[in-house]
């Protein structure tokens, strides 16, 4: 390997035993063997921490009591961390997040950026101010069969953009998920203190906001939305309609919820144009669906010949072998080494449109979830969206 080449040495906050969400962090980051990890802060319990450590064979010496320690001592290391993954629930990651990058360690976070809309915009300003990467893992923009819907849509196949449809519908919280005190993330996800009352937008409804956006190649001018807790006794909402209004006149329509009894993971996206439409599903991951005015239905499948650069460059085996959810974690994990590791040589690439998510998309997704709370709050009234510069 050229000195570039080297693996990302990369730390982890968060992540202990019983968090769901990391196993798929460090699936992502190791799978294309473009990172290390080296260290980490992996619960608050330094023995579960250590624990932690043992099985994921991290040196021990590199396991920190705190965050803010693991940052200074990490960037004091002439073999310190070149970047953290937050793995923690989002309340922790505006200051988790802040302190590294503050320590000049590029960032690799869980969605949504934060809990509060002028604090992603802090570390989006931070961020760039610093010229250090920070990528957010909207993984379900890096499935390679999302990346040729929106490739297909920017070339113009669909002609124009008139509808957008998507819902992200979850069964995992349809029943007293608070009572197994065992299920760790049902103890944050529906503690309004660390995942905030919004909690369905936040976690669910940034997801499906930024496909939405990501494939139409749209951005909102404004929405109306109602939040509603079906579940008794619930603290935080869990389900969500949002109508919505894209700059360009097309109309579109969200459905969010933790608690559609019986459903998996229930994320779908449709995309309506004036020549054909498209359709994906994330339980169907390596095949969309486009269908033309004549009826005709056609199917594409991943690494099949006719498809873009852009999905072929997200294929690691071929048609016939599906490909998914750890799978685009590793997407944009390695899209995020190669933006971190040129940065080693002094240069910080642009970005590329369909490339990894970035801290405006963030602020972008805190933006959204302010809208519809404050939507919700006047009874489903018109709120504008859309009105920032980044």
């Amino acid at each position: 390997m050229k000195s570039f080449e080297q693996p990302i040495r990369i730390g982890m906050v968060g992540g202990g035993p019983g968090a769901g969400i990391a196993t798929a962090h460090r699936a992502g980051l190791r799978m294309d063997g473009r990172y290390d990890l080296v260290a980490g802060v992996f619960s608050r319990d330094l023995d579960k921490s250590r624990q932690a450590a043992r099985e994921l064979g991290v040196d021990e010496s590199r396991v920190y009591a705190s965050y803010e320690a693991m940052a200074v001592a990490e960037a004091a290391r002439e073999d310190g961390i070149e970047a953290v993954a937050v793995v923690t629930p989002n309340a922790s990651h505006h200051p988790v997040s802040k302190v590294f990058l503050e320590h000049g360690i590029h960032v690799i976070c869980d969605k949504p950026l934060t809990d509060d809309f002028d604090k992603a915009l802090e570390l989006h300003r931070l961020a760039e101010d610093r010229g250090l990467i920070f990528t957010l893992t909207h993984n379900y923009a890096s499935h390679a069969m999302v990346r040729e819907a929106a490739r297909r849509v920017r070339r113009g196949d669909l002609g124009a953009i008139r509808m957008v449809q998507g819902e992200f519908a979850s069964g995992w919280a349809a029943g007293d998920v608070e009572s197994d005190t065992d299920n760790k993330q049902a103890a944050w996800r529906t503690d309004p203190d660390q995942a905030g009352e919004a909690s369905v937008i936040y976690d669910l409804g940034t997801h499906i906001h930024h496909l939405a956006r990501y494939v139409s190649g749209l951005e909102l001018e404004s929405l109306a939305a109602d939040l509603s807790t079906v579940v008794p006794n619930r603290r935080v909402y869990d389900n969500a309609n949002v109508m919505l209004r894209f700059a360009g006149g097309a109309r579109g329509a969200l459905w969010i919820t933790m608690a559609a009894t019986g459903a998996e993971h229930g994320l779908r996206l449709r995309v309506v144009g004036s020549k054909a439409s498209l359709e994906w599903c994330h339980e169907d991951p390596h095949h969309l669906q486009i269908r033309y005015p004549d009826g005709r239905r056609e199917v594409l499948a991943q690494g099949g010949a006719t498809l873009s650069a852009d999905a072929e460059e997200l294929t690691r085996i071929g048609l016939g072998h599906p490909e998914g959810f750890l799978e685009s974690f590793a997407n944009i994990y390695s899209e995020a080494a190669g933006a971190i590791a040129a940065t080693r040589t002094g240069s910080r690439p642009a970005r590329d449109e369909l490339g990894y998510p970035s801290t405006a998309d963030g602020v972008l997704g805190l933006e959204f979830v302010d809208a519809v709370r404050l939507s919700a709050a006047t009874d489903g009234r018109w709120t504008a969206v859309g009105q920032l510069e980044l």
